[in-house]
């Protein structure tokens, strides 16, 4: 399932971690941080400097930093921001990608599949993370 192969990676980035705890951004963020710890979730966001306490980064140093091979990606931000994130991370080797409900589109769909990248669309992760027993 590939809902088990993301949540096996080592580190995970959210791109659009939201401030707002109102936000799926946040959850997604919150829930990804309850499951795995403070060292091994990114925030990423282009304005906010700290998401929940942890600092935010450039989904450009995160992915010139971090290994691909053990990345799981977890995208919230609006379709045409989720293309321009899911090209720069299947060109960096990531293939562990989960565009949350909202973030997907079909050039973003086709992107992924052209390029032989299975990518999860469908579900939000903190209703798996649950189903998971991750916490």
């Amino acid at each position: 399932m590939m809902e088990e192969t993301f949540f096996a990676c080592k580190k995970f980035a959210v791109a659009g971690a939201s401030t707002n705890r109102n936000k799926f951004g946040n959850k997604v963020f919150r829930a990804l941080l309850g499951a795995k710890g403070e060292e091994a979730v990114i925030p990423v966001h282009p304005k906010e400097p700290v998401v929940e306490g942890v600092a935010t980064q450039p989904i450009e140093k995160v992915l010139a930093e971090e290994n691909a091979e053990e990345l799981g990606l977890s995208i919230v931000t609006p379709p045409a921001v989720s293309l321009d994130i899911v090209q720069k991370a299947i060109d960096a080797g990531v293939r562990n990608i989960w565009l949350q409900p909202g973030a997907e589109s079909q050039a973003v769909l086709d992107l992924a599949k052209e390029r032989g990248v299975p990518v999860i669309s469908s579900g939000y992760v903190s209703i798996f993370t649950s189903r998971l027993k991750v916490y």
